[in-house]
């Protein structure tokens, strides 16, 4: 995607290599952006960008689902289970 090609390169030596980095970059690009600039960005993607974008969206939400729902090896943790932790 040429985009995060661009936003790499305008940032490349302000990272510290901290998985933070991404996200607070992509959360400032995004602020930045309106529905249409976005879309305009989808339609440029190729087909197996747009699938890929697709697929890591669809795979993230549902782990968090199964997450919330306890199924599986990554049940989310209530608030009064968090605080008896040692």
């Amino acid at each position: 995607m040429k985009i995060i090609d661009e936003i790499y390169q305008m940032y490349r030596d302000k990272l510290t290599g901290d998985e933070e980095d991404a996200d607070i970059i992509a959360f400032s690009v995004l602020e930045q952006f309106g529905r249409e600039d976005l879309l305009s960005l989808l339609n440029n993607l190729s087909d197996q960008e747009l699938y890929n974008l697709v697929g890591f969206y669809m795979i993230e939400n549902l782990k968090a689902k199964m997450a919330r729902d306890g199924i599986g090896h990554a049940k989310m943790l209530t608030i009064e289970q968090l605080k008896t932790i040692h």
